[in-house]
């Protein structure tokens, strides 16, 4: 016992103050890194590296069970339910309010020079360009062949490229001499449908304003209308001509409804709320398109809210899929009733009444679906053009919605007073809504990934709930901190530290040495002597 007190004693007079010193300055930066690198992973993927490996992969390891599959042997239906929806509220949807490429987006890289869309944005627009504007037949025809290939191409140069030799070959085969009767010296001159689709891809990326893209969506109406004829007076040959109806249909609608945004854009809003009305009367079943969200925000602009109300009253329905448009005009609309007389202060001495309850639960529900929107109306966090996809209830929405009914909330006197005083309120209700929502299903989880995939690098995207830092991030700001603290000491005080180290290392090392006396009193002295040489 007393050689191993003397050695430890020993070791410890040995250690001098450079040693605390260097042990220290060690430990602190050491520290550091970890704290760095786990700030930066914490950043970039939202979780904790440590928290992470542990969780992988030495929870199995230490015999812990899955998560996944306890969650999977446990689920009910209720869970099975809820997951499914939470994966249909994770659904990307195509931006029914997005903008122009050319006249638009290229103007804003011209001027700022950075990319306002991603390329993961960009390549689903491309897949929906191939699933609305192609279809089997098209080899048939060698102008839609062109078209076929040139949505699925990644370079713009080349699609606008790919639209001009569409619209080439038919001005070159558009004239073709047809026998009236056979075995007949009478000829007539048929002319061949112009591409509808190369016109449309010319409008959306290489028109440079509005105008221009409106003039090449009217030549596309002219020969989109043609083959939506044709073709609907052949659907019920074949299968083939039921597609190739379909896609004429998709093709009729998108030009007709961006001849109505072209409208709207060009400050023709009544006549793009008739070019809107008259689209839906025709097409009633084409519902991916959400038209009522345009028609509701031209309406808006009219200040026409009877007919906001009646829009509304026909899409606010609980078996229809809900949007942060679809919420918070209703909002807007019950704020719009009460919003010009409304005082907080006024409002805690004598109550809400119930038109200022109705326009408040409206708010709370508008803010429960989509929690990012009125820190853009309020102007608290910076807006930036919306991307062409948006993922319902995530930042991408409410940048969206906010791009363009910011304007229709400042315009109602007091709205955004009263938005301002209630929306986080909200939260109360909902303390976690990860787990359980108040009005609509739990908050997804998978926003924010998504989210970040949409929208461009320059915007800090929107994160709800907010994510408290992980434990390890704490532990080792903590450690980093104490550690440099210790070694700032030891160098400042080196023989005052050495003795406050001694001090320590004795005491760290007492419960050693008093076990080490227990079990040098029972053992036999010789035993423990052999002991002690091995």
């Amino acid at each position: 016992m007393f050689g191993t007190e003397s050695s430890l004693s020993m070791f410890l007079n040995t250690l001098t103050p450079k040693f605390y010193v260097a042990l220290t300055g060690t430990s602190s930066l050491i520290s550091g890194l970890i704290l760095i690198f786990e700030w930066w992973y914490f950043r970039k993927y939202g979780t904790s590296f440590i928290e992470q490996v542990s969780v992988s992969h030495l929870r199995p390891l230490l015999g812990g069970v899955d998560n996944n599959s306890s969650n999977n042997s446990n689920s009910s239906n209720g869970d099975s339910d809820s997951n499914r929806q939470s994966v249909s509220e994770c659904k990307v949807w195509r931006n029914p309010l997005n903008l122009f490429r050319g006249a638009e987006y290229n103007r804003y890289t011209w001027v700022t020079g950075r990319e306002p869309l991603t390329y993961y944005d960009m390549n689903l627009s491309a897949q929906d360009h191939q699933t609305f504007f192609t279809c089997d037949t098209d080899h048939l025809r060698p102008a839609d062949a062109i078209m076929q290939k040139a949505w699925r191409e990644r370079n713009p140069q080349a699609r606008i490229s790919a639209a001009h030799e569409a619209l080439e070959i038919n001005e070159i085969r558009s004239r073709v001499e047809v026998p009236l009767i056979a075995s007949s010296t009478i000829w007539e001159i048929k002319l061949l449908p112009k591409c509808a689709t190369a016109y449309i891809l010319l409008a959306e990326e290489e028109a440079t304003t509005i105008a221009e893209a409106e003039k090449l969506f009217k030549q596309a109406l002219k020969a989109g209308d043609g083959c939506y004829r044709r073709s609907q007076q052949l659907q019920h040959h074949g299968s083939q001509y039921e597609a190739q109806h379909r896609r004429d249909t998709n093709v009729l609608v998108y030009i007709k409804r961006r001849l109505a945004m072209c409208a709207r854009r060009l400050g023709r809003t009544r006549e793009a709320v008739k070019m809107m009305r008259d689209l839906m009367k025709e097409f009633p079943l084409l519902s991916m398109f959400n038209i009522h969200e345009n028609l509701l925000e031209a309406l808006l602009e009219l200040q026409a809210y009877a007919d906001v109300q009646a829009v509304l009253a026909k899409y606010d329905d609980i078996s229809l899929p809900k949007s942060a448009t679809i919420c918070y005009t209703a909002a807007l609309l019950k704020a719009r009733a009460v919003s010009d007389k409304f005082s907080p202060e006024a409002a805690s001495r004598r109550g809400l009444s119930t038109a200022e309850m109705n326009a408040v639960e409206a708010i709370h529900r508008a803010v429960e679906f989509n929690p990012h929107v009125p820190k853009y109306l309020l102007e608290m966090k910076s807006l930036i053009l919306p991307p062409e996809h948006i993922l319902k209830r995530g930042d991408s929405e409410a940048i969206a919605y906010a791009f363009f009914h910011l304007a229709h909330w400042k315009r109602v006197e007091g709205a955004l007073n009263l938005l301002h005083c209630t929306w986080e309120g909200t939260f109360r209700m909902i303390p976690y809504p990860l787990e359980k929502g108040h009005l609509f299903y739990p908050y997804p989880i998978c926003t924010e990934t998504a989210d970040r995939e949409l929208l461009p690098s320059f915007h800090e995207v929107s994160v709800y709930p907010k994510k408290e830092l992980p434990f390890f991030i704490l532990f080792t700001a903590g450690l980093c901190s104490f550690t440099a603290m210790l070694a700032l000491l030891t160098h400042q005080f080196p023989e005052l530290m050495g003795v406050f180290a001694k001090a320590f290392l004795s005491t760290l090392f007492a419960p050693l040495n008093f076990v080490m006396e227990k079990v040098e009193s029972i053992l036999p002295s010789s035993l423990w002597h052999q002991l002690t040489r091995i």
